[in-house]
């Protein structure tokens, strides 16, 4: 061990045990969703065009400063959530190096540092697309693909959390095949489901800006099209739920669904309940974060219903590990 190595601060991610890779992972979950819950809340309150160049703030200003038609509280709201990128810069290059190193078994986990890479480079890609939002003046398919990428980005982050946990076996289902199609079924619906909701949001007032472009589209039809969506979620849900607990399923598979399922329903509630209260903004912003949360629920639950096998540390080396002994001294 380098003496760097031998800091504690540094020793869990130059270092890391099983332990420390979890909870360095999970950092990272945590970090990415709440950069698009502070994204979304930049889009609902109407600070889209806050900071209307990109990378300064403005044409005059590379800080937060009164713009022409944007309030200083919107400027301020958008520069602080460019702001925000530098600590996730920072966490998810630490959730690489930290993958990099960590060697349960001896050897580097190939599969781990790739899915730890895409956290750093998407952050990278999701600041060039965010500019090219800005510059487009809030262009909804730029807006959905800039939230699509972010969910994408959330994928790898559990993923990378999943995997640290279990071994390299080749995965092996502890549920029957069926409940498997479905799960993988739930996964494609509430994707579907989260470019939908982009294009709701993209339709209706809360385009991020008064002036911002809409998708020209009818807004009760998108609406219904969103809620015809949740709904069959909802039912592929039900059905998970009812036949893991019938055919005996793990523990923890049960236990996702229950996550699942729950998170999905207060999701659906708080979804009426802002459409027929007119969409309040700060509601809104409540039902685009329980989206993230909800398709986090999902992917934990499709990953629950298969075993890799056990984490195992490498065994110590005989020669090394073996107890020094006195030699006995020879007959004479």
């Amino acid at each position: 061990m380098t003496r760097i190595e031998a800091w504690p601060i540094a020793r869990p991610v130059l270092s890391p045990t099983p332990r420390s890779m979890r909870q360095i992972a999970l950092a990272g979950v945590i970090a990415d969703t709440v950069i698009m819950s502070t994204g979304a809340a930049v889009r609902l309150s109407s600070s889209g065009l806050g900071c209307p160049d990109w990378p300064r703030c403005s044409a005059a200003d590379i800080v937060a400063s009164k713009n022409a038609g944007q309030t200083l509280l919107n400027t301020w709201i958008e520069f602080s959530n460019r702001l925000l990128n530098f600590p996730l810069v920072a966490i998810t290059v630490i959730v690489f190096i930290t993958a990099w190193h960590f060697r349960p078994q001896g050897t580097r986990r190939r599969a781990l540092v790739w899915l730890a890479a895409i956290q750093p480079l998407g952050v990278f890609a999701q600041a060039a697309i965010g500019g090219i939002v800005v510059l487009t003046k809030l262009n909804p398919a730029a807006v959905s693909v800039h939230f699509l990428v972010s969910a994408a980005i959330v994928a790898a982050a559990v993923i990378l959390h999943v995997r640290c946990t279990e071994g390299d076996d080749p995965p092996a289902s502890v549920v029957r095949s069926d409940l498997r199609v479905l799960s993988a079924a739930l996964v494609a619906v509430t994707g579907l489901m989260l470019a939908a909701g982009t294009v709701v949001t993209g339709t209706g007032p809360l385009a991020g800006n008064a002036a911002a472009p809409r998708y020209k589209l009818p807004l009760v039809g998108v609406t219904q099209l969103h809620a015809d969506i949740g709904w069959l979620m909802a039912g592929l849900a039900v059905a998970l739920v009812v036949g893991l607990r019938m055919s005996g399923a793990p523990p923890r598979a049960v236990r996702a669904s229950l996550i699942m399922i729950a998170a999905l329903g207060v999701q659906g509630v708080i979804g009426y309940i802002q459409y027929f209260t007119h969409l309040p903004a700060g509601l809104v912003w409540v039902h685009v974060t329980g989206s993230v949360l909800v398709w986090i629920a999902v992917l934990r639950l499709f990953f629950a219903m298969r075993d890799r096998g056990p984490l195992t540390q490498p065994s110590p080396d005989p020669v090394q590990a073996a107890p020094y002994r006195q030699p006995e001294p020879l007959d004479r």
